[in-house]
């Protein structure tokens, strides 16, 4: 259990370490004097993870542990706590956080900060919860990859054609970002590994279909390069199938709205985000969505000492000319969110005004798997190896600290003359398997 601290300075409390809560918390810790607050820092996990680059751990270009950002080491200035935030009481200005101990404990505070992001948004689709997973966290990109590798494997060793057919078919739900960059990093590595190391597949056997329910992929992006997207995927022999939903994949037997049926033991699922669950059970004021409602300056409306900004809040995007648009669930955003969010509880502290945030959206940066991508930056447009390696630049810029940044350029620079390992791990998954049934065997 944390211990109490003697209140003799105010006490900021950061609910999530994401984009938002982690930088947020360090420039808190660079502005404010030791005197002048202390800062606590709550989240399940120890550690921020850098999402954009989810696609290239999961395909092999980068190593998992370089993707991420360990918050004790980046947050040296504020007290972090690795638990889970299980209710928020801003009448009393306290939170409730589940300790290692099984037991509940009490953190009062003076200012909170209200950043604990996004969940994948699930729709009730028979046998999604059984079949599908995620591609949100670390744990989601390392499993996608070893078990992508072992359907290889399996469909290589068996003589069952339905079978090898049900190995050998991938399907992405949604075709967002997440999901897009997802889709071509995977299906560029398993067709690199069938290549390379599975003479008994054909590259034709394997199946890669990407739904999605509306009529175009990459919203963030212009319709041109979203069309040049969908033709570049297609190129490469998969299948994009648009203005089109799932309507069940129980027992892994998808059948979709167009009434096309097949079998995969692949499902992922990347369509779209929800606000955390947490903030539905909270006295926080809410939006339609489910988003905390925020003024400008990244304040909650209507209640004293609670900031809030990332894909949690709906913040007024005073870049757009509709008075009524909120700022997009996007990294670009988070980070210069969390930037002004720090600047504003100083200003508070201080006694001093507040600045709103406003800015206007700089353009859209895509990998499609290696060598190729998509970006629109400052209406300039390209495609191919200029916009794959411009999504590489910009995201090892944006990457927190010199130490991420030089283990992923020289990730990057290893894999050069090498060829890619595409080796599947699966039993980090499972690691007391084998010992727990010999165990069990003899006893």
């Amino acid at each position: 259990m944390p211990r109490p601290e003697t209140r003799t300075r105010p006490r900021i409390v950061v609910v999530g370490a994401g984009y938002v809560g982690l930088y947020a918390a360090r420039r808190l810790q660079s502005k404010l004097r030791a005197e002048e607050a202390s800062i606590t820092v709550v989240d399940p996990r120890s550690y921020m993870t850098y999402q954009p680059f989810l696609p290239e751990a999961a395909g092999g270009s980068l190593d998992p542990r370089h993707v991420v950002a360990p918050l004790r080491a980046m947050l040296d200035r504020c007290q972090v706590l690795t638990c889970a935030v299980t209710a928020i009481d801003t009448g009393n200005k306290r939170i409730e956080v589940d300790v290692a101990d099984g037991d509940r404990t009490e953190l009062e505070y003076d200012v909170l900060v209200v950043c604990p992001g996004s969940v994948s948004r699930t729709l009730p689709v028979p046998g999604l919860a059984e079949r599908a997973i995620g591609f949100t966290t670390l744990g989601e990109a390392i499993y996608l990859r070893n078990h992508v590798l072992a359907q290889l494997d399996k469909a290589a060793t068996t003589a069952d054609p339905a079978l090898r057919r049900k190995l050998l078919t991938f399907m992405f739900v949604g075709g967002g970002y997440a999901g897009v960059e997802g889709f071509g990093e995977l299906e560029e590595m398993a067709r690199f590994a069938a290549r390379r190391y599975h003479p008994e597949i054909d590259e034709s056997e394997m199946r890669w279909v990407l739904v999605e329910a509306a009529d175009r992929i990459m919203p963030e992006v212009s319709q041109g390069l979203a069309d040049y997207t969908v033709e570049e995927l297609r190129g490469r022999g998969v299948e994009v199938r648009l203005s089109t939903t799932v309507r069940t994949m129980e027992d892994g037997h998808v059948v979709l709205d167009d009434g096309t049926e097949f079998d995969s033991d692949t499902i992922v699922w990347t369509a779209g985000v929800a606000p955390h669950p947490l903030l539905s059970g909270s006295d926080l004021p809410l939006d339609q969505k489910g988003r905390v409602r925020c003024l400008a300056d990244l304040t909650v409306e209507n209640v004293d000492g609670v900031f809030a900004a990332g894909d949690c809040a709906a913040v007024p995007d005073l870049a757009s000319d509709d008075p009524e648009a909120t700022c997009v669930p996007s990294a670009q955003h988070a980070v210069r969110q969390a930037k002004r969010l720090a600047d504003n509880v100083v200003a508070t502290l201080r006694g001093e005004p507040r600045t709103a945030y406003k800015h206007a959206h700089a353009g859209s940066v895509a990998s499609l798997g290696l060598h190729q991508g998509v970006a629109e930056v400052y209406g300039v447009r390209l495609k191919g190896w200029p916009a794959w390696a411009l999504h590489r630049v910009y995201h090892v810029a944006q990457m927190p600290t010199l130490d991420r940044k030089i283990r992923i350029l020289a990730d990057w620079a290893i894999g050069l003359p090498f060829r890619r390992q595409v080796v599947s791990l699966g039993e980090l998954h499972r690691p007391r398997a084998e010992f727990t049934e010999e165990a069990q065997r003899t006893h």
